[in-house]
């Protein structure tokens, strides 16, 4: 039964097996959270290699055009969740599981003209806190597209270069923009020609939508069976990277790692350290989005798992502290 499942979540993964996929607008959206434990056989215990589980939900929901999330933001308790059909959730969450001021949405404008998953395939977003702007990575269509606070119209496009090989179903997956202004995206599947399990990435000069080709290229090396999902930078410029691998025996695992700043620069292959890991017995799905936010003097991250829109899977939504030496939580958040 168990090989039986499995089977069922590889056709869902592998995308297009059928063609193309109508994704449903969102309509009569209701959303519940339970609080679910990193350990469902050990509720009590929190651990998780570098990481100290705070708390998560899994969200519950009804209506159409639900699930299937992929990237998100935080900004204290209020969330956005953005699906790989272009479907949007907001709402606040306070822990353990206090759910409210629900809405939904379709991101309107994006690549293409219908309502498929090859229209509006959004794998990641990212927030400029200074202006409100927002930016979203299409991994079919290996474009990036901004947008107006709220994602209430798109401001400009582009589909740099660079990323105009990468596989239409593997291309953009992770983003993410620093703070200096510059922006960081690693493809899912294209690889670097001749170094074998390095993948793509492009440190973009600036805003990619103004300049698509300033910057330059760097390869990325997950751990081994891995393929890198989302980024997110940390207070003292490391990235943090968010890798999935799944096998017919162990279901998904995701791998949390962290790049030193330090190590990127052109034509570099760089690889993380991993902080911890997401797999048998921890809660373990398909983790896609990831999300680093600052709370008082601690870093948190924040973790949602894509169901695919399968009842197979789950929507997770979940919440650890990174534990960091002494020195860089003292000298480490004013660096660039």
């Amino acid at each position: 039964m168990r090989i039986l499942l499995s089977v069922l979540i590889i056709l869902i993964l592998v995308r297009d097996y059928d063609g193309e996929p109508q994704r449903p607008l969102p309509q009569g959206i209701r959303v519940t959270a339970r609080p679910v434990a990193l350990y469902p056989g050990d509720p009590a215990r929190r651990d998780l290699g570098a990481l100290t589980y705070v708390g998560g939900v899994e969200l519950k929901e009804r209506g159409r055009g639900t699930g299937g999330y992929s990237a998100l933001l935080t900004d204290g308790d209020r969330f956005v969740l953005a699906s790989d059909g272009g479907n949007m959730l907001g709402f606040r969450l306070s822990l353990p599981a206090t759910i409210s001021d629900v809405a939904s949405a379709h991101l309107a404008e994006g690549p293409g003209i219908g309502w498929t998953k090859r229209d509006r395939d959004v794998e990641a977003i990212v927030r400029d806190p200074a202006t409100g702007a927002l930016w979203a990575a299409f991994e079919n269509a290996n474009a990036i597209w901004r947008y107006s606070p709220g994602f209430a119209r798109a401001t400009g496009k582009a589909r740099p270069a660079a990323m105009r090989a990468w596989p239409d179903n593997g291309g953009a997956e992770a983003m993410a923009r620093l703070r200096d202004g510059r922006f960081v995206v690693i493809a899912e599947q294209a690889r670097v020609k001749g170094r074998r399990g390095v993948h793509q990435a492009l440190m973009f000069a600036g805003d990619p939508v103004e300049a698509p080709d300033r910057g330059w290229r760097f390869g990325y090396r997950p751990p081994r069976g891995f393929v890198p999902v989302d980024m997110a930078e940390l207070p003292d410029g490391d990235l943090i990277v968010l890798n999935r691998r799944f096998s017919l025996g162990g279901g998904f695992t995701n791998s949390i790692d962290r790049i030193a700043r330090a190590s990127i620069a052109p034509g570099a292959i760089v690889s993380g350290r991993t902080l911890g890991r997401l797999e048998r017995p921890t809660l373990h799905d398909n983790f896609e989005g990831l999300a680093v936010v600052r709370e008082a003097d601690a870093t948190m991250l924040w973790l949602v798992s894509d169901d695919n829109q399968l009842f197979l899977q789950r929507t997770l939504l979940l919440k650890f502290r990174l534990i960091e030496p002494p020195e860089r939580v003292r000298g480490g958040a004013g660096r660039p």
